[in-house]
């Protein structure tokens, strides 16, 4: 059967019999019956040294769709990858949690999977402990990065109770802590702020998909 633009008597798409008049080197969609089976590309062009000199020159794919893909080693390219449903590997489905799998760090055969802690801001954290002293100095790249409106503390105390208050938060760069019965401070400490730069995120929006999104997309790395 010939493929359009071919003369009636080819008898296998692809085939090239010479032209009576100009030949027809028209760009066309493909047409036919969908195949399921995941076989290789079929590479129909002969050497460029012996291809016919009146023929069209070949097509060969810059873009292409396909229904589904089945890749048996390696994707390899750079630029981005855009989903518009889930990324799954392993049989692990990865859109619905921000995950790490690893080979478990103690135990011979077995693995460590954690998630993400995820929230409605975006937001960072500072924490470690805080022993006879009383000020917490947070890392300076936060000046401008973290909005100090939004920094909020949690304290946990060690070996007694000390009835620990936060003071107050200066500038933006250290938290002022004290003992409201003046025993010597030693606690664990935790502390969150939400980032400036960039839009606030929108938690809730009306739409059927990611792409109705009210904010800025390019912000956000998205799996649907």
């Amino acid at each position: 059967m010939p493929a359009p633009g071919q003369p009636a008597d080819a008898s296998f798409p692809g085939e090239f019999i010479p032209s009576a008049g100009e030949p027809d080197c028209t760009d066309r969609q493909a047409w036919g019956i969908p195949s399921t089976l995941y076989s290789y590309i079929f590479k129909n062009n002969a050497d460029e040294a012996t291809y016919p000199p009146d023929a069209c020159r070949p097509y060969y794919h810059q873009t292409a769709q396909i229904d589904s893909l089945q890749v048996n080693q390696n994707i390899i390219g750079s630029g981005e990858i855009d989903i518009g449903g889930d990324i799954v590997g392993s049989g692990h489905r990865l859109s619905n949690k921000k995950n790490f799998d690893i080979t478990h760090p103690n135990k011979p055969g077995w693995r460590l999977r954690h998630t993400c802690l995820e929230g409605p801001e975006n937001a960072v954290y500072f924490r470690g402990r805080l022993k006879d002293n009383t000020i917490i100095d947070l890392p300076k790249y936060w000046i401008g990065f973290v909005d100090p409106e939004t920094i909020t503390v949690t304290l946990t105390q060690i070996g007694s109770s000390q009835d620990l208050i936060v003071e107050k938060v200066e500038w933006g760069t250290r938290i002022v802590i004290k003992s409201g019965n003046a025993s010597a401070i030693d606690c664990y400490y935790l502390v969150h702020g939400e980032r400036l730069d960039g839009e606030k995120l929108i938690v809730e929006y009306e739409g059927q998909s990611t792409y109705d999104y009210p904010g800025d997309n390019k912000e956000y790395n998205i799996n649907t």
